[in-house]
């Protein structure tokens, strides 16, 4: 099974419409995942159905040091103050961790920005995990589907602080853009 089912990305159009529909460009512009990972961004494909006995999912858990790990479900159905915590979700913000997401039921979008400041809109399906490196700006929407059942893993105690743009002065914005941004001349 390829990543590419259930991992797709696309540089966004600049339409201010519903944060939920795909904004894709005309023409469509895809990203490969190896484009991702040159900004950082790593993904697999798992068994999200038997996601408690999966052991690639172990292995990368005891190879990344991801020890703690929760469960978050995001709808209208189950999330206290959904509107406002979708706007704050959509916000755009970086972390001073990785930020490891996997997608156990649904689907959303995690949208990156390129070496050129271009947002890039990463859809991650039922199956589809994502880490996006500490220091990258990004935001997160559910799609018109309006939910996702996401395992969140963090190395050691969970941090949630979100840092709103602009926050280049932070240590791993700094070491986000020395390592990612200006290899092979690029931002």
């Amino acid at each position: 099974m390829q990543r590419e089912e259930v991992i797709q990305a696309w540089y966004m159009d600049d339409s201010d419409e519903d944060q939920r529909l795909p904004h894709h460009r005309e023409p469509k512009e895809f990203v490969s995942l190896d484009q991702l990972a040159e900004l950082g961004v790593l993904s697999w494909r798992l068994d999200a159905d038997n996601y408690e006995t999966d052991e690639e999912l172990k292995k990368i858990r005891e190879e990344r040091g991801y020890s703690y790990m929760d469960f978050c479900e995001v709808c209208p159905e189950k999330l206290p103050n959904y509107e406002e915590k979708i706007k704050n979700f959509f916000g755009e913000h970086l972390h001073t961790d990785e930020e490891i997401r996997y997608c156990v039921a649904g689907s959303g979008y995690f949208d990156v920005r390129d070496q050129n400041d271009r947002w890039i809109r990463v859809w991650v399906k039922k199956g589809g995990m994502i880490v996006l490196p500490a220091g990258i700006y990004h935001r997160f929407t559910l799609d018109t589907n309006n939910y996702i059942k996401a395992m969140w893993l963090f190395v050691g105690d969970p941090v949630w602080t979100p840092y709103n743009h602009p926050h280049d002065h932070l240590p791993p914005r700094k070491e986000y853009i020395e390592n990612f941004l200006h290899k092979e001349g690029g931002g």
